[in-house]
């Protein structure tokens, strides 16, 4: 029991990095993105679009495996096309680094792109709530544009695409799942391996206890930061 506790904990530790690390990087990634997808340049609008409606419209676990093997056979493609061109052997040893990374590290770009996504239009929803006319205030108070947005709109639009927020946070969290189809030995890939070799159902239980803990603090976090943004109702 113990020995297998020590390895749950392990993958949990594993489940708990995606999960920081995906949120470190798509959050802020989903604000230019929303700016994009609200952009008056058609070009950019429908750049920006065209991503939204891939990372959305297609399953993560594909984008886990896509972002995992595509650029391997990229490189093996190339390779075989272009290898007798004028083309130093350094440069296919380079391309051959910058197109090879890890199983975790596959696994942060996809679901840093996947949600980055899902929150740009969190964040766009937020936006476009915002009354025109606290637009028009600010500029006769002589705010520019930028001061506008970061000081007076963006608050405001953290108050309300929290609950939203939350729930894709919370999504999040039993998503980190989806790590182990490509191998990432995350903490529900670690309960499955325990439960077949122990013949017991108790591991995968356990990754449920640590799922629900989890979300629950997510849960109260953000129940605790709606009330501190409460005066901006």
């Amino acid at each position: 029991m113990v020995q297998m506790l020590g390895i749950m904990l392990r993958g949990a530790v594993i489940s708990l990095e995606v999960f920081l690390l995906t949120l470190l990087f798509s959050l802020p990634l989903a604000l230019p993105l929303a700016l994009g997808r609200m952009s008056k340049h058609k070009a950019l609008r429908l750049l920006i679009q065209g991503y939204l409606l891939i990372m959305r419209g297609t399953p993560l676990i594909l984008q886990l495996i896509f972002i995992y093997f595509a650029p391997k056979y990229l490189y093996k493609a190339l390779y075989e096309r272009f290898a007798g061109a004028l083309v130093s052997p350094e440069f296919w040893q380079v391309l051959r680094v910058m197109l090879s990374y890890d199983r975790f590290i596959a696994v942060i770009i996809a679901f840093v792109l996947n949600y980055a996504a899902y929150f740009a239009e969190i964040y766009r929803g937020g936006i476009e709530s915002i009354p025109k006319g606290q637009y028009e205030a600010a500029k006769v108070l002589g705010f520019t544009r930028t001061q506008t947005f970061g000081r007076i709109i963006l608050p405001q639009v953290f108050k309300r695409i929290l609950p939203a927020t939350g729930n894709e946070v919370i999504t999040l969290v039993k998503d980190t799942a989806l790590a182990q189809t490509i191998g990432v030995a995350e903490l529900f890939h670690a309960a499955q391996n325990a439960s077949a070799r122990e013949f017991s159902t108790a591991p995968i239980f356990v990754a449920g206890v640590f799922y629900f803990v989890l979300n629950g603090g997510v849960s109260l976090i953000f129940g605790w930061y709606e009330k501190r943004l409460s005066y901006y109702e």
